[in-house]
């Protein structure tokens, strides 16, 4: 059982609509079922994570991260991601859309393993079915709100910001002090977690910390800063932490669904006076694009690639 509601995207649009507006006020996270999204294709990534993750340190470091350039993709070890400034007890994966080289930082191409091929050929089918789950939950969000249905994606989403990640997070020890993934919001608009069979995130809601356990089939769906700055605070980013004490390996896979990378994003015209974050930030006093505003947020985490991207 979970605090957090269920919500079926396959519903007739009205209700979806109304179970997102609903959510997205009170909790600002919710489990969505209905997704469409093939469980082949969610066993088939899960078994080429876990056969990467098993390769030796070595072996992971081929693709690492600093060998991603601006791009700011590949692998780092457990420790090797900040939040808050603290090391995370996780190791991972950065992927995104597949692009050529360029200029802008956090795009172009994906670093992938030679031992596990099977890695690449998920990894991109995946980024495209999670694209149009996307749009289909941003259809509903746009809904709840009154607007249009295709509101977001005509005005942020036509070219999101598409962002992967695979963690893999080693069995914590009861008593330990460290974290997964330490207390933070997310910076875009949405974000779709597929987690395997291990507990471990917890979400911070007006009642305190709370467990959101695995749902086979669902994905756990929360939004991030941009939304709530859009709405000024009526939809919640909120605050979301792991610690794995299952005493198994658990692996989790969140997709970020984001507003393009040059795409501004001001308060919504209707939207109240906000109300005060966790954090002591005012995002309305954000200005600038979108990709600017990831940008400061991702060189924090990973310190040591700053000076090499942006420098």
């Amino acid at each position: 059982m979970t605090a957090l509601p269920v919500i079926d995207l396959s519903q007739d649009s009205p209700t979806v609509a109304e179970e997102v507006g609903r959510a997205c006020r009170e909790h600002g996270f919710f489990y969505l079922a209905g997704h469409d999204v093939p469980a082949e294709l969610t066993r088939r990534l899960d078994r080429a994570a876990r056969a990467f993750f098993e390769l030796p340190e070595a072996v992971k470091n081929e693709i690492s991260m600093e060998r991603g350039g601006r791009a700011w993709r590949g692998f780092f070890p457990v420790g090797g991601e900040l939040t808050s400034g603290v090391p995370d007890l996780k190791e991972g994966l950065y992927f995104g859309r597949e692009e050529p080289p360029g200029p802008v930082p956090l795009h172009g191409p994906n670093l992938f393993p030679e031992q596990v091929p099977e890695l690449r050929e998920a990894v991109l089918e995946y980024l495209d079915v999670m694209t149009a789950t996307g749009h289909r939950v941003m259809r509903a969000v746009a809904e709840s709100l009154g607007l249009d249905g295709g509101y977001f994606r005509d005005t942020y989403t036509a070219d999101p910001t598409v962002l992967f990640r695979i963690f893999h997070y080693p069995p914590s020890e009861p008593d330990a002090d460290g974290w997964g993934v330490g207390e933070h919001t997310d910076y875009g608009l949405l974000t779709l977690l597929l987690q395997d069979g291990n507990a471990g995130l917890q979400v911070h809601t007006r009642d305190g910390w709370i467990d959101a356990p695995p749902i086979e089939g669902t994905f756990v769906c929360n939004l991030g800063d941009m939304l709530d700055k859009l709405t000024g605070g009526l939809y919640r980013s909120t605050p979301h932490r792991v610690r794995n004490l299952t005493g198994n390996e658990r692996l989790s896979f969140p997709f970020f669904f984001d507003p393009g990378w040059d795409r501004e994003v001001p308060p919504l015209p209707y939207t109240p006076g906000g109300r005060a974050r966790w954090d002591g930030q005012d995002l309305r006093a954000f200005t600038g694009t979108y990709g600017e505003y990831l940008l400061g947020k991702v060189a924090k985490v990973f310190p040591q690639l700053r000076a090499d991207v942006l420098g």
